[in-house]
């Protein structure tokens, strides 16, 4: 038996308490992850007129709380490793992109996870899609040793080829020819009606990230649109646009393929997990300041929440990627304490009332989900309290980088013992942009 199989029934334990299963009965959660999505992409935010017709996501938008200040980290493996521990990438050592080659160890699988959490729970989890916390020297059985039962998907990075690439599955490699894009819908409509009982279901796209493509052309409405790589290369934005209108025509595939009582009994939270590439932005934010970059252009990204119990509206309530830890698990009737992830429910269901985000070493919020309570205890553990580290936030929200004194250390709120912290990466900045719009006027009539 691993030392993991030993100690985490005890890890969880501490970390993790739960409300009784007779006593809840949670609604169905439904995370979509875009990847290198930016607000500037979201024709949902009022940033400039580049953006894809994505009707799908629109109506998202119209019926459920649409977030103006929700942040990520400005690259793809900090921003999943927040949203699977709860934690910023200081703590669990993930601060960049994650290298496919290399001496690289990716997520440490000695944290507590999302889905241990949701272990203790009714709920059934899965994680289809891009994972990208495993390193060169992990192993293909990395989502498994965090949690996920059932992964398939990319494991390392993104892909070269999104009609023929190599995919995980139970822990081995398999050859995948077809759209990533539908592929990865096709699995996720399986898994969904596979189920009987309540599900969370991570659902992350390597969509629109690079490569960029022309998709197959019922997916979108581009119709001008060449596939010569010449012309990608010289104006990438329409392809990019391309892609994220595939993307939103097997969002509302998915959405159509649930039963009405499924569909009506389900969150469902679509973001982006970190800025647009500078090649496609423009110059909005200006020269190097989108995605790989800590400014706004790589950090704010759409954040909508969708479903039973979510008021219509806009809030400006400040919302991080690590939040969506503490609220899931506030949905499944789970009690999470943890320094960095706060409840942010409260702000879909007051229709847009700001939510208390309390900086002090302690602090608790009520999470009012549409099955009931949950309560999150969320605190901050370190000698010498909240003066041990200078903190400094570089954009607001978003990253928050410590300066730390020398030999510093902290406790860790998983195992309560003094670890010492790793140290920070740095960000690689993207490339330049390009310019074009050519944007495709279609406004494709959503199919749910």
């Amino acid at each position: 038996m691993s030392l993991r199989a030993i100690l985490a029934p005890i890890l969880v334990a501490l970390f993790v308490g739960t409300t009784p299963i007779a006593a809840h009965a949670g609604p169905n959660i439904l995370l979509i992850i875009a990847d290198d999505m930016g607000m500037d992409a979201s024709r949902c935010y009022s940033l400039g007129g580049q953006q894809a017709p994505m009707p799908n996501v629109e109506a998202m938008c119209a019926r459920g709380m649409v977030f103006d200040n929700a942040y990520a980290a400005p690259l793809c493996s900090p921003t999943r490793a927040t949203i699977i521990t709860g934690q910023y990438g200081f703590r669990t050592g993930v601060g960049t992109a994650i290298r496919r080659r290399g001496r690289t160890k990716g997520l440490s699988a000695d944290v507590t996870s999302l889905f241990d959490v949701l272990a203790t729970t009714r709920y059934k989890a899965n994680l289809i899609g891009k994972w990208h916390l495993a390193g060169a020297e992990s192993t293909l059985d990395h989502p498994a040793e965090l949690g996920v039962p059932d992964y398939f998907g990319l494991i390392r990075g993104g892909m070269r080829d999104y009609w023929n690439w190599p995919a995980v599955e139970n822990g081995k490699e398999v050859r995948i020819k077809g759209y990533a894009t539908t592929v990865f819908t096709d699995r996720a409509i399986d898994w969904i009606r596979a189920q009987d009982g309540p599900w969370f279901l991570w659902l992350a796209y390597n969509a629109p990230h690079a490569p960029f493509h022309l998709p197959p052309a019922h997916l979108h409405g581009f119709r001008h649109l060449t596939d010569d790589p010449d012309a990608i290369d010289q104006n990438p934005l329409p392809y990019y646009n391309a892609m994220l209108q595939a993307l939103d025509t097997e969002i509302g595939r998915l959405m159509a393929a649930m039963p009405r009582e499924v569909r009506d009994n389900t969150v469902v939270m679509f973001i982006g997990d970190n800025g647009s590439p500078n090649q496609v932005t423009r110059g909005f934010y200006g020269e190097h300041r989108a995605k790989g970059s800590i400014f706004e252009g790589g950090t704010h990204v759409p954040f909508v929440v969708s479903g039973p119990g979510i008021a219509p509206g806009r809030t400006g309530s400040f919302v991080n990627t690590t939040d969506l830890f503490a609220t899931i698990a506030g949905y499944a009737g789970a009690q999470v304490r943890t320094p960095d992830s706060h409840v942010f429910v409260r702000s879909c269901r007051d229709g847009g009332a700001a939510v208390s985000m309390s900086t002090s070493n302690t602090s608790r919020i009520d999470a009012r989900d549409a099955a009931g309570a949950a309560t999150v205890s969320v605190g901050r553990c370190g000698r010498g309290g909240s003066n041990w580290f200078r903190w400094k936030a570089r954009s607001p929200g978003s990253m928050i980088c410590p300066r730390t004194r020398s030999r510093p250390w902290t406790c860790s709120p998983m195992v309560r013992r003094r670890v010492r912290p790793k140290p920070l990466q740095t960000y690689r900045r993207g490339s330049p942009e390009s310019g074009g719009s050519n944007r495709a006027r279609v406004d494709r009539v959503s199919t749910w």
